[in-house]
């Protein structure tokens, strides 16, 4: 069995920071990729930054330059930091990890985290 536990998130003036935090436990031979999707107000969920196991990664455009993803291999762990938050990225952001457990891979999502930008 497999559990994927988010943490952080909460409510940022425009211009601040936020740390979003993921961690993989359970019953995992591998970990490949990594990431962070949101889904915002009558939007679809789109991937926001993502990480490989071999050490690349990927951001949308509205974010290059503003979020940083980074994981740690060693506690199955991913972050994203994400600084001059805009009152666009207000969404719930999910933590999606592609997991081998035993014989089988798939996808695990974290339980969701609101992040609101506003003043």
């Amino acid at each position: 069995q497999v559990q994927v536990v988010q943490s952080g998130g909460g409510l940022v003036q425009p211009g601040g920071s936020l740390t979003l935090s993921c961690t993989a436990s359970g019953n995992i031979f591998k970990i490949y990729g990594m990431g962070w999707y949101r889904q915002g107000p009558g939007k679809e969920r789109e991937l926001v930054a993502g990480a490989g196991s071999d050490d690349t990664t990927k951001y949308d455009d509205s974010v290059k330059g503003r979020f940083t993803i980074s994981r740690d291999n060693a506690k199955n762990s991913v972050t994203l930091q994400m600084n001059s938050l805009k009152p666009e990225d207000t969404a719930v952001y999910y933590c999606n990890v592609d997991i081998l457990s035993g014989v089988h891979r798939r996808d695990y999502w974290g339980q969701g985290a609101q992040v609101t930008v506003s003043s």
